[in-house]
């Protein structure tokens, strides 16, 4: 019965569905269990559970757990790291789970365990940071390029047409990085008068962000903008923009809406930030799996948890994520 309701889904999605999701089965296992109304497991694997943002995708997975009485985990290895995140997949395929939500640390190491989980018959969506390279069944979160296209536009009505940037990420080779770094040169090569310094890798360890700060602005003393592709560099710039005297001389825009970040917006030390929601994409990361579980019903190629500009004009009516 959950076979027939699925491929009926199909045939309704077809133009929606992707490829890799029109040939993807569940296993004979989850759909006895399904058949039986048993409480799934679904696994939400972060790449890296330390990181400030995490804070509200933990809790947009453990509310979608009530709401759907779904047995639904937040996890990951602390500090990030593509070997751990893989052992700890395998692991959960080898468990047996019900489904997985994976942001992958990084798109090549974690494809061929997306695509064991799948070829199980594991349901695999992607969240936050996507992995194309796999053959998931959908992308929960920002269109990441996209969001640095919108960075890079909202740096240029700050700065205007000529100038000096600096980029800063925790993680140059990561998909998602690499994503918004794309979008923002997109959106600054329209502009010939303005050039980029350097990418400038942090790492996500706090002293060393800072380090990779400070060293980057002195190294580049006649910068007139900054782009952080991160939610941990970017409180972190306007730290020491405080520190140093140079608060609201520099345009800096950055990522997310952590409480830290929001206070330096509203101090004028940081600019603008592009929020994705993080809240909402751990809550239906969630909600596409038992969607898959309990309805069969396959999910788009992509839910779209939106772009949205804070800056201190109307940061004051937005909460911390």
């Amino acid at each position: 019965m959950l076979r027939a309701t699925l491929f009926a889904g199909l045939a309704t999605l077809a133009l929606l569905v992707p490829a890799a999701a029109a040939d993807f089965t569940l296993s004979q296992a989850i759909k006895a269990r399904a058949a039986a109304k048993e409480q799934p497991t679904f696994v939400v694997s972060y790449h890296d559970p330390a990181l400030s943002v995490a804070v509200p995708m933990r809790n947009g997975v453990e509310a979608a757990g009530k709401e759907f009485n779904v047995n639904a985990l937040f996890t990951g290895p602390v500090g990030g790291g593509a070997e751990k995140q893989v052992a700890e997949l395998e692991n959960w395929i080898t468990k047996g789970v019900d489904g997985l939500a994976v942001s992958s640390s990084s798109t090549d190491a974690l494809a061929p365990v997306i695509n064991k989980a799948l070829a199980a018959g594991i349901p695999v969506v992607t969240f936050n940071t996507d992995n194309p390279a796999s053959q998931r069944l959908t992308f929960v979160g920002q269109d990441l390029v996209y969001s640095g296209v919108v960075m890079g536009e909202t740096l240029v009505k700050e700065m205007g047409e000529k100038g000096k940037i600096l980029i800063f990420t925790v993680d140059a080779a990561a998909q998602w990085s690499k994503d918004r770094e794309n979008g923002a040169r997109q959106a600054l090569a329209k502009h010939p008068g303005i050039t980029i310094a350097s990418l400038v890798n942090t790492t996500n360890e706090p002293q060393q962000i800072y380090a990779a700060i400070e060293n980057a602005v002195l190294a580049n003393p006649d910068i007139t903008g900054i782009i952080s592709l991160d939610c941990c560099s970017f409180p972190a710039i306007g730290q020491y923009l405080e520190r140093n005297g140079m608060a609201g001389k520099i345009p800096v825009v950055g990522s997310d809406l952590l409480p830290q970040t929001r206070e330096l917006i509203i101090s004028g030390a940081l600019t603008s930030t592009i929020t994705q929601n993080p809240q909402r994409q751990g809550h239906d990361a969630v909600l596409v799996l038992n969607q898959i579980y309990a309805e069969g019903k396959m999910p788009p190629s992509h839910t779209d948890t939106g772009v949205e500009v804070i800056d201190k004009s109307n940061v004051e009516k937005h909460q911390a994520e």
